[in-house]
């Protein structure tokens, strides 16, 4: 498998071919990749291991960057050497290109640890040290800053005898006192234990600072320590660290309501903020995706998403495998966006201009600022200092026209079942207003309108056409009583029905639709057919239902044979 810096950028027929070559030989039908030294490759290995980094990359399919060579492996760092050994006796006179200050040849002066003096050894010839013994070391780079290299485990062996002699002699004359019963007090006891101590003992609690003066004093105020999170035992004198301090409280006791954020016992995870209604920056508690989505992490989920892109399109990228890798090519990415929003922003300008109305004032000064005084409640409402906004629809409102002091539909006349204006009761549209005359205007006019039809009315009643009136009001109780519907019995003239019959077939049989002839007309019955939809006739609906074909009907286009 080759790695980034030899393939480069794929084309999509080359990165296709790869993907079913690498497929093929996970499926055994291909042979498996070599490496430098003939040996195959896994198919199975996963890229980020079988690829090799920009900085190791030969260029050729291997897996040589995974193996450790031997001049890789660390020195040895068991090779013991004598420190400070001397070689033989020291020299009786100076010799060219020793150490100007003490004589010996195995360093310079700037290395010399020898105390420097007033006159060297160069021009006295007193004195004169010894060569060191330098012997070969391992050279590696641990080696060379090991501090403990030449060190001999086995005197670490007289620390340990010499504190357990001096432990071991302590507990016997602890013992010896407390057995002879000369005095039961505690301190006593200890007394008498440092009074028995020898110079060495004494020596040794005051280089490490366990005196039993000092044990007195933590078993004297330990129990009365109140250290937050800390659980301190006088007897063993062992600090416990406690699994959450005890004031705060627990996830689940937040929000005691069953209904909200979940928890889960099992991984003591809480996803959700238990209250709602508070900023998750001022909450106690605002849910584990709240701190898991702070931070850096956003910026570690956009790398991720940008390194499956960029793989998806071909290129070599991955962010577990080489993550500087795929971090600067995230960072010229995210470059070459901005030169490219920034180009395509000036272009458009160009071209188009517009470029004085994106010098608009801050945000801040564009939302305004006021003095005025508002109080909320908990839940997010108005208690005080604002008004509720009115809802106002898409049309002009408030328009005042035509010396109008109310708007138009503000008044109703009932009488008429009209809108109008409210201040001079003009039901008509874009008037001019008269005011209080208007309103005396239309109220005679209703009076004398009301007058003359109520006088009319009593001159139709008065006079000989009682019959016309009688058969306009039978004419009006048979097109709107229940009958029309088919309810009750409805009483039809057989000539009426006759005659009504032949003009439906007539209408029927001519090809034009003479409705409007036949609305000026008169039928055979003498009575006139008018325009409106109510003027209908019984006679006349049953003749239309007499002879109206029924489509639905399946034996309407029946024909007997014999016949």
């Amino acid at each position: 498998m080759a790695s980034a810096s030899a393939i480069g950028k794929l084309s999509k027929e080359e990165f296709r071919r790869q993907k079913d070559l690498d497929a093929a030989r996970k499926a055994g039908t291909a042979p498996a990749a070599l490496d430098q030294e003939g040996r195959a490759i896994n198919p199975h290995i996963p890229q980020y291991i079988s690829q090799a980094p920009w900085y190791l990359d030969t260029g050729a399919p291997s897996l040589d960057h995974q193996r450790r060579h031997e001049e890789d492996l660390p020195k040895k760092l068991d090779n013991w050497y004598d420190r400070g050994i001397k070689a033989g006796p020291a020299a009786k006179k100076f010799r060219k290109g020793a150490c100007e200050n003490c004589g010996s040849m195995t360093h310079k002066k700037q290395d010399c640890l020898e105390r420097p003096r007033k006159k060297g050894a160069k021009f006295t010839n007193k004195d004169i040290q010894a060569d060191d013994v330098i012997q070969e070391v391992a050279d590696g780079y641990d080696a060379k800053r090991d501090r403990w290299n030449g060190y001999d485990a086995a005197e670490h062996k007289k620390v340990y005898e010499e504190y357990a002699a001096v432990e071991a002699a302590r507990q016997k004359l602890r013992e010896e006192e407390i057995d002879n019963q000369t005095m039961t007090d505690l301190a006593s006891v200890r007394k008498v234990a440092k009074a028995g101590k020898s110079d060495a003992q004494k020596k040794d609690d005051a280089d490490f600072g366990s005196s039993d003066e000092e044990d007195a004093d933590e078993d004297k105020y330990a129990d009365a320590a109140d250290q937050v999170g800390q659980k301190l035992d006088a007897k063993t004198r062992i600090t416990v660290r406690n699994l959450r301090i005890r004031e705060d409280t627990a996830k689940y006791l937040i929000n005691l309501d069953p209904e909200s954020a979940y928890y889960d016992p099992k991984t003591r995870s809480m996803r959700d903020a238990p209250v709602k209604n508070v900023a998750p920056e001022d909450a106690k508690f605002a849910g584990d995706n709240f701190y898991r989505y702070s931070g850096e992490s956003e910026d570690v989920q956009q790398l991720q998403l940008f390194a499956w892109q960029a793989a998806a399109r071909g290129n070599d990228v991955h962010l577990n495998a080489n993550p500087t890798q795929g971090e600067l090519l995230h960072y010229e990415f995210k470059q070459k966006k901005e030169e490219l929003k920034d180009t395509m922003k000036g272009s458009i300008l160009a071209k188009y201009g517009g470029a004085e109305y994106l010098d608009s004032a801050p945000k801040e000064l564009r939302q305004g600022q006021t003095e005025n005084y508002v109080e909320y409640s908990r839940t997010g409402q108005v208690v005080r200092g604002l008004e509720k906004a009115k809802a106002r629809s898409k049309y002009p409102e408030d328009v005042l026209v035509n010396n109008h002091t109310a708007v138009w539909g503000s008044w109703y006349d009932p009488s008429t079942g009209s809108w109008g204006f409210a201040c001079c009761h003009s039901v008509v549209h874009l008037s001019y207003c008269a005011g209080d005359a208007g309103k005396d205007a239309i109220q005679a006019s209703s009076a004398q309108h009301l007058l003359g039809s109520s006088s009319t009315t009593e001159a139709a009643t008065s006079s000989d056409d009682k019959e016309l009136e009688t058969s306009r009001t039978e004419r009006i109780e048979q097109n709107y009583s229940k009958k029309r519907v088919g309810e009750g019995d409805v009483k039809l003239n057989q000539d009426r029905l006759a005659s009504a019959v032949q003009e439906e077939k007539k209408r029927k049989g001519r090809a034009g639709d003479d409705d409007g002839e036949r609305s000026s007309k008169k039928s055979k019955s003498g009575v006139e057919v008018g325009s409106g939809s109510h003027d209908v006739t019984e006679e006349q609906l049953e003749a239309y239902r007499m002879t109206r074909r029924m489509h639905e009907d399946p034996m309407a286009n029946y024909v007997d044979a014999e016949d």
